[in-house]
């Protein structure tokens, strides 16, 4: 499937989240125009930063992303727009498409593999995984609990969120094979003195 692309430095967005954008470049209003006529995805993709040696942009562009899907718009008298998404499937990109004005791509939808240790491994290191998330932020541990999913899948999204990880562990979660593997990565970003040892 072919999908327009939004490069974010250091952004990896995850299934279920919600992440606000700013519009403002004429290449993206375009993008924009386009979601809003035809209802479809465009691709969130990590951009990495300029490195010495002159990387083109292709160069510096994650070959997998996520699937944003449009919540909300709202356009500027200036012609920006602040917009919201959510993030829907996992893609890994085949090939850009430089036509567009925007960056485009050629991608597959990329599911996660379904763990052989099943649901219960994957509920149980989910539940870790809240636990690291609650001693690292004591302060806020209510409020996180009463707005933490109980969907596996999206609690390690909302985790990927908080936690704080750099950019390329954010990716390697999302490049994640399963979801316990996703978890284990995102488990692995937590400092040892908040980590749920047992």
């Amino acid at each position: 499937m072919s999908v327009p692309l939004f490069p974010l430095p250091n952004t990896v967005l995850f299934p279920g989240q919600v992440l606000p954008l700013y519009v403002f470049e004429p290449r993206y209003r375009e993008l924009l125009s386009w979601v809003q006529a035809s209802g479809e995805p465009f691709g969130v993709v990590r951009m990495q930063p300029r490195l010495e040696g002159g990387a083109t942009l292709l160069d510096r562009v994650a070959r997998v992303g996520t699937l944003a899907h449009l919540l909300e718009a709202e356009t500027h008298e200036d012609g920006t727009s602040s917009v919201l998404v959510v993030g829907g499937e996992r893609f890994r990109v085949r090939g850009f498409d430089p036509t567009h004005a925007y960056l485009s791509a050629e991608v597959d939808l990329w599911p996660l593999e379904p763990d052989p240790l099943g649901t219960p491994a994957e509920e149980a290191t989910a539940r870790k995984l809240l636990s690291d998330l609650l001693r690292l932020h004591p302060a806020e541990a209510e409020q996180l609990r009463a707005n933490a999913p109980d969907s596996p899948l999206l609690l390690a999204s909302y985790a990927a969120a908080l936690l704080p990880l750099e950019p390329e562990q954010r990716e390697q979660a999302l490049r994640a094979s399963t979801l316990l593997d996703r978890l284990d990565v995102l488990r692995a970003g937590v400092p040892l003195a908040a980590r749920e040892l047992n």
